[in-house]
């Protein structure tokens, strides 16, 4: 597979919903601590999110950390843009910021 069909991939993901996690595992089955935390911070925001299982796919769990310039899982994206991971999406819900974020962008459920 070429490069360019695993952007096209990443950019499909992307353009699934409002909100995107890049993580280990999924949100029933999450397979690290931080991905988990994250996912808990989502669903307690009662967001609506897009989940990608990065295990399945390690074409593009490598091209991912040159795409985002982010070297960890989880990723999130909202509205295609890379929010963080889960030290800063927690951050951001412990805040408040993360529910505020979320409703503006249309994103919670």
């Amino acid at each position: 597979m070429s490069n360019s069909n695993v952007g096209e991939r990443i950019q499909a993901h992307l353009g699934a919903a409002p909100v995107v996690i890049f993580m280990k595992g999924t949100p029933d089955f999450p397979q690290c601590g931080f991905s988990a935390q994250t996912v808990a911070a989502l669903n307690a925001c009662k967001a609506n999110f897009h989940a990608v299982n990065i295990f399945e796919d390690p074409e593009l769990r490598e091209a991912l950390k040159q795409f985002s310039n982010w070297p960890t899982y989880p990723q999130v994206y909202l509205k295609g843009e890379l929010l963080g991971g889960c030290d800063i999406a927690l951050q951001m819900y412990n805040s408040g910021e993360l529910q505020t974020t979320l409703a503006e962008a249309g994103a919670l459920a």
